[in-house]
């Protein structure tokens, strides 16, 4: 292995660690907020992605049934709610986000979806159709469960992944798409020629990962997720929803899934289930942080991203078994390191 070599490596791997980084962090602030691991983030990634190139292709993407059909679904529930509640409180509100924007995506899709369409309002419309599944997972699937411990909150949450698989399968298909590059062109750096897409996907890591920390520094909501991870019944005594953060955190954590999908879709073939490999890989860099920490689960994901690339050098066959191996050590270090705590009831 010369220089040449391993510096092709480093670049594949640090452009994979850092949506590792992304779906890292994605995976813990919901477990900080919620409890829940949340297993299904790969398949927001799939959901992005497979959305993006099917709008590039200029086919309407099954997200858009999807979406109304889970916000329908929503406002189901929410009306059986206030019914058993006696308040018909946040009923319009949900009508709004639930019910109506899923409507007016289905009716404007036609008049979007070409593929003359700029590549730039293909990523906005996507956006559009996927995040709103975020908020509408955790209002049938975890709201009603909230105070669940966390096993049985893991349990749901690998039940979810299957069904959000099979729903990927249904209105997508088992075929493989890729998308464009987002920016073509190489840059030399040295005896090694990085694409501009490396430098693209970099620069977006960084850019949201800057405005994720000035979400949870400056802005109010963001302050008031950082308390619910703190303490979630000191954040309750302060009058912060418990129900508004998991929205809010699961929204963040779909936007976060669908754009890495996104960004990875140019340079690897998504299928209906490949965002499950790609999640676990996030999920072994949040390990390294013990699911709390990001700085440590930033790094952790660089160290996944580039042991995969080296890995895929000598070894091709075995990449995926040596990668998830690392959660053994990890999880042993992390046990050695961390005190007995109760769980909060």
């Amino acid at each position: 292995m010369d220089t040449t070599i391993v510096l092709i490596l480093l670049q594949d791997g640090v452009m994979n660690g850092a949506i590792y980084a992304l779906l890292g962090l994605a995976l813990v602030l919901v477990f900080v907020v919620t409890r829940v691991i949340f297993i299904p983030q790969g398949e927001f990634v799939a959901f992005g992605a497979l959305t993006l190139a099917y709008m590039v292709n200029g086919r309407i993407p099954g997200t858009v049934t999807l979406l109304l059909i889970m916000g329908a679904l929503v406002f189901v529930f929410d009306c059986i709610g206030a019914i058993r509640a006696r308040s018909a409180r946040g009923l319009v509100r949900t009508a709004g986000w639930a019910l109506l924007l899923p409507l007016v995506l289905y009716l404007i899709a036609p008049y979007i979806v070409s593929k003359n369409t700029a590549l730039w309002l293909n990523v906005l419309f996507s956006l559009m159709l996927v995040i709103p599944l975020g908020p509408m997972v955790y209002r049938l699937v975890y709201q009603p469960v909230a105070e669940a411990s966390v096993l049985v909150l893991l349990i749901i949450s690998v039940a979810v992944h299957f069904a959000l698989t099979g729903i990927a399968l249904v209105f997508f298909g088992a075929e493989g798409w890729r998308t464009p590059p987002f920016m073509e062109g190489e840059v030399m750096i040295g005896p090694v020629s990085w694409t501009a897409q490396t430098f693209f996907v970099l620069g977006t890591c960084f850019v949201l990962i800057l405005a994720l920390w000035v979400f949870f520094g400056r802005t109010l909501y963001g302050k008031a997720l950082r308390a619910t991870a703190v303490n979630r019944r000191g954040a309750r005594l302060m009058g912060i929803s418990t129900t508004m953060s998991g929205m809010l955190t699961f929204t963040l954590a779909a936007a976060i899934g669908a754009l890495s999908g996104m960004l990875i879709a140019p340079v690897t073939t998504v299928y209906y289930d490949t965002g499950f490999l790609i999640g676990l890989k996030g999920f072994v860099a949040a390990i390294f942080g013990g699911l709390v920490s990001y700085p440590i689960a930033l790094a952790g994901a660089l160290f996944v991203g580039i042991l995969e690339a080296f890995s895929s050098f000598w070894a091709s066959a075995y990449k995926e078994v040596i990668v998830f191996t690392l959660i053994i050590p990890v999880l042993l270090w992390r046990s050695f390191g961390a005190p007995l705590t109760d769980e909060e009831e």
